[in-house]
C-alpha cells in the first residue's frame, strides 16, 4: 500500500471510530490521553470563577434562542469581569451579536451538512473548527447553556476546545431517546440535570448559578449601532410614517409552515387595524418570505411598509423600536420585540396541552419580560396530539381572527392607560 493510500486509510479509520453511534465515548477515550499530554486536563475539577482567564460559550441556535441568551451573556460578564470570553454562534445570527459588549470575540460556526451523514459532518466540522480557531487558546471553562436536544453537537465542539472544565445540560434532561444525539454527557465534566419546567431564559441563567455566579438582572438586550437606527428612521421617513401614527409590526413567516397563521387572516387583521386605529403596519421577515410580504402589500397598499427580506437582524430591531405592538407567529422577530419592551401578540401552532418541556412550548419559549397575549388552539386537531406535527398550517388555523383582534385591542388599551398615568 502506497504512503498516500495508507494515510487515507488511516484517516478514514479514525473517522469511523470517532463518528460512529457511540462516538462520544470513543472521542472521550481517544481524546483524554491527547489532552493530558497537552496539559489540558486537571485532576481537580471544581469551578472557581476567580481563576477563569479564558472562557468559551457555545450557542449554535437560531434568532429567538440567541436573544433569550442575552441575559446570560451579561450576567456571565458580571461574574468574570476580566476573563476573555469567546462566543460561538451560527453564521445566520452573527449580525445580532457582533456588537455584544459582554464578549471579546464572536466566531461563526456552520454545523449544517448532508442530512444522511449528519453525525459525521457535524462531528468532523466541530473538530476542524476547533483545530482552526482554538489550538492557540487556553480555555479554562466551556459552557453550553442550551437545554434541549444537541442537534448541533456542540458538546463535541466544547470537548475539542481543550477546556478542562466543560458545563452543560444533560442530554437526557427531557428524556430524549434519539440515538443520534445521546451519550454526549461524557464529553462534559459538569452535567446539569434539571427536570423542572421553566422559561428558557431561566434555564440559561441557572447555568450562571450552577457555576457559582450571581444573577442580578433577567432583562433581554439587543445591541444595535447608529447605522441600524439610521436605517430604520430612513425607512419610516421614506414611507411617510408620522411620529403620532400607530405603528404595528407584523411577522408573517416562521421557521416551519405549521407555525404560519394563514396569510388571509393577517390581511383581514391589517384592514381592521386601518379602519379602527388608522394604523400603519411594518412587515418583517427573511428573504425567503418576500412573496408573502408582496401579497400583503398588494392587498393593503400604502398601509404597509414592507421590509421583508431587506433588513439585517439589528436593522429589524431598529424598526421594531418604533412599533407600539408586535403581531405575528412564533419567530425570532417576536423575541427581538420582547427585548425592546414591545408588547407581543403571539400566534402559536401548538395546543394549550403542549408539554412545558416541548421545544415548541409557548410557556418555555414565549415572550419574556413584557406584556403579551399568546393565542393557541385549545386542543390539537387530529391526527396531531397536543403538539402540531403537520407539514403545513394545521392546528394554528383554529386561532381565529376575532381572538387576535381582542388580544390587540386589550394590549393597545393597556398601553393607552399606562401612557395616561
Amino acid at each position: 500500500m502506497r504512503r498516500n493510500e495508507l494515510a487515507i486509510f488511516f484517516k478514514e479509520t479514525i473517522k469511523k471510530i470517532l463518528f460512529c453511534p457511540t462516538s462520544p465515548f470513543m472521542t472521550h477515550l481517544i481524546g483524554e490521553p491527547f489532552f493530558r499530554f497537552k496539559g489540558r486536563r486537571q485532576a481537580a475539577r471544581n469551578i472557581d470563577l476567580s481563576q477563569v482567564k479564558q472562557l468559551l460559550v457555545i450557542r449554535l441556535d437560531q434568532i429567538g434562542d440567541l436573544v433569550m441568551t442575552t441575559p446570560f451573556l451579561r450576567e456571565l460578564r458580571r461574574n468574570v469581569p476580566d476573563a476573555w470570553i469567546t462566543l460561538v454562534v451560527l453564521p445566520t445570527v452573527f449580525n445580532l451579536v457582533e456588537n455584544c459588549p459582554y464578549v471579546n470575540e464572536v466566531l461563526a460556526c456552520d454545523w449544517t451538512g448532508d442530512r444522511d451523514l449528519y453525525r459525521f459532518h457535524r462531528h468532523w466540522r466541530a473538530f476542524k473548527f476547533a483545530r482552526k480557531y482554538f489550538q492557540h487558546k487556553q480555555f479554562d471553562l466551556a459552557i453550553l447553556p442550551r437545554r434541549d436536544t444537541d442537534q448541533a453537537h456542540g458538546a463535541f465542539l466544547a470537548y475539542f476546545s481543550g477546556a478542562p472544565v466543560r458545563v452543560g445540560y444533560s442530554d437526557i434532561s427531557f428524556g430524549q431517546k434519539l440515538s443520534y444525539f445521546r451519550n454526549t454527557d461524557c464529553l462534559l465534566t459538569h452535567v446539569i440535570k434539571d427536570h423542572n419546567s421553566k422559561h428558557e431564559v431561566e434555564y440559561n441563567l441557572d447555568v450562571i448559578r450552577f457555576i457559582g455566579g450571581k444573577v442580578e438582572s433577567e432583562k433581554l438586550e439587543i445591541w444595535r449601532n447608529t447605522s441600524d437606527e439610521f436605517f430604520a428612521e430612513h425607512l419610516l421617513r421614506a414611507n411617510k410614517v408620522r411620529h403620532h401614527e400607530l405603528l404595528i409590526g407584523f411577522a408573517i413567516g416562521a421557521s416551519h409552515p405549521r407555525k404560519m397563521w394563514p396569510l388571509i387572516n393577517f390581511i383581514e387583521i391589517g384592514k381592521w387595524l386601518k379602519r379602527k386605529y388608522n394604523a400603519r403596519i411594518v412587515l418583517m421577515g427573511g428573504s425567503n418570505e418576500r412573496l408573502l410580504g408582496n401579497k400583503i402589500e398588494l392587498e393593503l397598499g400604502i398601509t404597509i411598509i414592507n421590509s421583508v427580506g431587506q433588513t439585517t437582524l439589528r436593522q429589524t430591531g431598529g424598526i421594531l423600536k418604533h412599533c407600539q405592538l408586535y403581531v405575528g407567529n412564533d419567530t425570532g422577530a417576536m423575541h427581538l420585540a420582547a427585548a425592546l419592551s414591545i408588547p407581543v401578540v403571539e400566534i402559536c401552532c401548538h395546543s394549550m396541552k403542549c408539554s412545558l418541556n416541548h421545544s415548541g412550548s409557548s410557556t418555555r419559549f414565549g415572550p419574556w419580560g413584557i406584556s403579551h397575549q399568546i393565542l393557541q388552539p385549545k386542543k390539537a386537531i387530529p391526527p396531531c396530539s397536543d403538539v402540531c406535527m403537520a407539514q403545513e398550517a394545521h392546528c394554528i388555523c383554529d386561532v381565529t381572527v376575532e381572538q387576535v383582534k381582542e388580544a390587540i385591542a386589550y394590549l393597545l388599551s393597556n398601553q393607552s392607560r399606562s401612557n395616561v398615568h
